[in-house]
């Protein structure tokens, strides 16, 4: 057997050129009007689809699934669209896919709906998805899919990967100062994180939207509902993130010392 099985994870987000308003609705906090906005596939996702397809179309033989939670009717709305793009066979799982959710209980569902793929080879794995999220911005959720699934090898803030003639995978990911941390990999099952990579997003392909849509229309009425909540945490306020950067290059820090850095400047704010 030749080729990848690359499994993609992304859910949806609203659409960034929206304002976002936090609220606090009956079942705890959410967005006004969330269920109105107009979403699109999480930007972060969308990058880890495009080069999943572009991955396989290199490698004979290999197949690509997109994982995908959130609400049924959100995801047929976005799956018009994304499913223009490139191929990839839908897994749909019915929840919530607002930014109140618990990083876990995500997880969770995502790994079930991963081990459930029919023909899945996990000796060929190749698991994506986004280094951060649109809304789950927790940033541990792929990390846990993968501990989920006993994937050691990962690699976050991806953006580009690279096959070798011996079967590795060359994968460069995204450090301070704008340059990238060069590893190689023996090859598959591995994990991927991708940040914005370097692929341009394809041009809708009436051709290939015709074949998703054979599978993605059956995948949605499938699609099984997921207990996916905010677990037992509770919010006393939510607010819009201030717009922050503040970098700094430090060699040789031990993990301790990071840690107590990050709390110190956490309990600023």
């Amino acid at each position: 057997m030749s080729g990848y099985h690359v499994v993609v994870c992304g859910s949806i987000v609203p659409d960034p050129l929206q304002t976002l308003e936090p609220i606090t609705g009956p079942t705890g906090p959410s967005l006004k009007n969330e269920m109105m906005l107009p979403a699109v596939l999480d930007p972060w996702a969308a990058q880890a689809l495009f080069e999943a397809a572009a991955l396989a179309q290199k490698a004979p033989g290999s197949k690509v699934w997109l994982v995908a939670l959130g609400p049924k009717a959100k995801l047929q709305q976005v799956m018009m669209a994304v499913g223009q793009k490139v191929p990839f066979e839908l897994v749909a799982v019915d929840g919530p896919a607002g930014g109140f959710v618990d990083a876990h209980e995500t997880a969770a569902a995502l790994a079930e709906a991963v081990q459930a793929i029919p023909g899945l080879d996990r000796a060929r794995l190749l698991l994506f998805g986004g280094w951060e999220s649109g809304s789950r911005g927790a940033g541990v959720t792929l990390q846990l899919v993968g501990e989920r699934l006993g994937l050691q090898d990962q690699f976050q803030g991806v953006d580009q990967l690279t096959p070798q003639p011996d079967g590795s995978l060359e994968i460069l990911e995204r450090v301070e100062g704008g340059k990238h941390q060069v590893s190689v990999v023996a090859g598959p099952p591995a994990l991927l994180g991708w940040a914005t990579g370097n692929l341009p997003e394809p041009r809708n392909n009436p051709q290939v939207g015709m074949a998703n849509m054979k599978g993605i229309m059956p995948a949605l009425q499938k699609a099984k509902p997921a207990k996916v909540g905010a677990a037992d945490a509770q919010y006393l306020a939510v607010q819009l993130p201030k717009q922050q950067r503040e970098t700094r290059v430090v060699k040789d820090l031990t993990p301790d010392a990071i840690a107590a850095e990050l709390v110190e400047w956490i309990s600023k704010d």
